[in-house]
């Protein structure tokens, strides 16, 4: 099983990146080959809204890192996707990275729509400053309800909370929980 991680945050040891190299731990313990892609490493332009993607089979005509990340997206059985949450919303990086999914994963908003090919397994896992737990609650049920229109089979949403206060590495049986996701995916 092939599982890629992607850490939507500028903090290459940040929580968020903490949370997803937990998770693919987990992964890789139970014999998952795992990738992780820091996004703020990457070159990844906004989407232009030129339709170029959907004229003819090419795809995404920008050619940035995100044809790296097209690639990867393709040859993965599950994904793990790792967001801080800023000014209650997902990062600007993984913003981007939405966006630019449309080139490969429309959203199907026809209930007659049937994909062909199996949904890829997802979790999400977003980190906080603040400590309630249900702040964001809306947004984050928003955002994975916008993986599942674009045929994402979202198994795990962690949302790791009060991280100005504690790093979530030393928050106590936090690190089995994230492994415990990351197994699951297997």
């Amino acid at each position: 099983m092939n599982i890629i991680g992607f850490v939507a945050s500028p903090r290459k040891k940040g929580n968020t990146a903490w949370a997803v190299n937990a998770i693919l731990e987990g992964a890789k313990e139970q014999g998952a080959k795992i990738q992780v892609f820091y996004f703020n490493d990457l070159d990844i332009k906004p989407c232009q809204s030129c339709y170029g993607c959907k004229k003819g089979n090419q795809g995404c005509i920008i050619n940035d890192d995100m044809q790296k990340l097209y690639g990867a997206l393709k040859s993965a059985d599950a994904l793990v996707f790792g967001s801080p949450i800023y000014m209650g919303q997902m990062s600007a990086q993984a913003k981007i990275f939405t966006d630019r999914l449309y080139a490969q994963f429309s959203p199907r908003f026809s209930p007659q729509f049937k994909e062909e090919n199996a949904a890829k397994k997802l979790v999400l896992a977003f980190t906080q400053g603040n400590p309630d737990a249900g702040l964001f609650q809306t947004y984050i049920d928003y955002t994975k309800k916008m993986f599942q229109l674009l045929e994402f089979d979202v198994k795990d949403v962690a949302v790791i909370t009060g991280t100005r206060s504690e790093p979530a590495q030393e928050k106590k049986d936090l690190q089995t929980a994230m492994k415990n996701i990351g197994s699951s995916l297997v």
